[in-house]
Order: structure tokens, then sequence, then C-alpha cells
């Protein structure tokens, strides 16, 4: 446990996520405002200064004086996460080290790595890591008329359904060093809150020029390749079990094949659960 301790510090917040209370303390109120648009989905403030987790994030200085770089600093507790002149790149590195925090450590829900969208009553789960392309083909699901859930995490409760955690899209592109960001709301649908239980599982990679031939996978193959996506794997193994044997025995379809164009299989996809 920790105390936000605001003595030298202009700003500081502290809230609770999936169980967890965490707190955010900066050197300078100007960027804290930026700091809550990061801070993970599903919070709520918390009016203690005790947490389990403390960040601090140090703004540097103008770099008025010749040779003096401006560094910006980002520690998670006592451990350094960020030391950089860009003060995005350190926002980033919070804002990935919260999240991923909360995925490890939440109470009574299992996160897995995955884009999902909601289809008439029904989950779409897209597990899969980062560049493996979840993300263009959850926007182009959510375009084709899907709800949009999470291109993040899939988030499981102990009976398998599937919960939202509602984050702009990140969709990349060649020019953009940074991937830019959209709501739901920019792709022409609402974002989706009703926990809804999984009604197929896309294990899928896109490959320029694919073609989506899909293989079916058992329910046995089905936990496997949501368990390796599992953040708490190692942690908890047998609560993320648990809700996964849950999650893919209400799935009557699991499909697993390289892919190409999104707007393409998005159109499969829907057909296929419909």
């Amino acid at each position: 446990m920790q105390k936000i301790d605001r003595l030298g510090w202009a700003a500081g917040t502290s809230f609770v996520s999936y169980g967890r209370r965490i707190g955010v303390r900066v050197s300078d109120p100007q960027v804290l405002p930026q700091i809550m648009d990061l801070l993970p989905p599903g919070r709520a403030a918390s009016p203690s200064p005790v947490v389990r987790r403390l960040y601090s994030i140090f703004v540097g200085g103008d770099g008025a004086r010749a040779g003096v770089r401006r560094l910006h600093l980002a520690y998670a507790n006592s451990l350094r996460i960020a030391r950089t002149p860009d003060l995005q790149a350190a926002l980033d590195a919070f804002e990935s080290d919260v999240r991923l925090y909360v995925a490890e450590r939440a109470r009574r829900r299992v996160f897995v790595h995955a884009g999902v969208v909601g289809w008439r009553g029904r989950a779409i789960v897209i597990p899969g890591r980062s560049f493996s392309g979840k993300s263009s083909l959850v926007a182009a699901l959510v375009r084709a008329g899907a709800t949009y859930y999470s291109d993040e995490y899939a988030v499981f409760d102990e009976r398998g359904r599937v919960h939202s955690f509602l984050s702009p899209l990140s969709l990349r592109n060649q020019d953009a060093q940074r991937p830019p960001k959209y709501r739901a709301e920019s792709l022409g649908r609402p974002p989706g809150g009703k926990r809804l239980t999984v009604g197929l599982v896309a294990v899928s990679e896109y490959r320029p020029g694919a073609r989506w031939r899909p293989r079916h996978l058992t329910p046995g193959q089905g936990i496997l390749a949501l368990l390796a996506n599992t953040v708490p794997a190692r942690e908890r193994p047998a609560a993320a079990l648990a809700a996964l044997k849950q999650a893919v025995g209400h799935a009557p379809v699991v499909l697993q094949g390289t892919r190409g164009e999104a707007a393409e299989v998005a159109d499969l996809l829907l057909e296929k659960i419909g």
C-alpha cells in the first residue's frame, strides 16, 4: 500500500478499477486532464489517498538553456517506465502500464487480449496480440453493423459472459508513427454495454492478399487459443480456465485462419454467427 503524497506535486487523483485502487500524481497540473482521458474504462473515483499502485509523472522543464535536454519521467511505484523527451510517449507508457496492471490484477474478471463486438445479442471475440490485425477487423465489423465492445481486452466474468472495455479504437496505418484513435460513434454505431454470451471466436491473423478459409476448432482448441492470450493465465490459472470453459461452452462456432482485407472477412463472420 502507498499513499498519494502531494508534497512537491502539483495535482493528483485516485480511483478504483476492477477492485484495485490506483493513484496518479503529476508535477504539472495542466497534464492531469490528458491523464484522465487515459485512465482505464470502468473506473470509479476514490476518496482515499491510500493506493496499491502509485503512478508519478514528472513533466520536464522548458529546455530553454543550451545543452539541457527536456526529459519527462513516469514511474509505477518505484519502477521507472518512461524517460523520454516526448511527453506523449511518457503518457503512452503510463496508459499501457496502468491498463495492463488492471488486466493482471482485476478481481472477479479475466482479461484476454482480444477485440470484441456484439451481434444480435451475442459476442464475436477475436483473440490476438498487438499487430495481429484485430483492431482493423473490429472496425470493419462495426462499420458492417456490429456493436463495439473493445479492441484491446475481452473481459470475462466467472460465467463466461463478455463485458465491454470501452476505449477509442487504435487503427494503425503506414504513414502515422502513432496510431490515430477513433471513437465507436465515428464508425456509425454507439458502443455496447450489456454483457453478452459468446457466439463466435475467430482466431485470425492478417496477411496481405490472403483468402479467408478458416478451419473449425474443437471447444478444447478454442479454450487453448483464448488461454494463449489471457493476461492472468499464470497468476490465476484456475480462475482463467474456469471462465474460458464457460465462455466456449456457449459458443457454437470457433474458427481459425489467415485472412486478407478486414471488410471482406467481417461480412462472412456476421453471416456465420447470424
